[in-house]
């Protein structure tokens, strides 16, 4: 569990990076970085509920990829 809570400052850190760079217009182009960063968590917990065999959980995850995705994009 202390390892589940570690993953939490980065997570917080990454969901600011989404929100405020564009809203405050400051470095811009840490919107799109942070949302390949969550990106690379994403695959990081998938990879690591195949290897416990948890399958079933990686589903619970699905509605964050579509975002990161979008938000990856617009950095071009």
């Amino acid at each position: 569990m202390p390892l589940v809570r570690a993953i939490g400052g980065p997570e917080l850190a990454g969901a600011a990076g989404l929100i405020l760079p564009p809203l405050t217009g400051i470095a811009p182009w840490l919107a799109p970085a942070a949302a390949v960063g969550l990106g690379l968590a994403q695959v990081g917990r998938i990879i690591v509920h195949v290897t416990r065999g948890e399958v079933r959980v990686i589903a619970t995850g699905r509605e964050r990829r579509p975002p990161l995705v979008v938000t990856a994009g617009r950095g071009r």
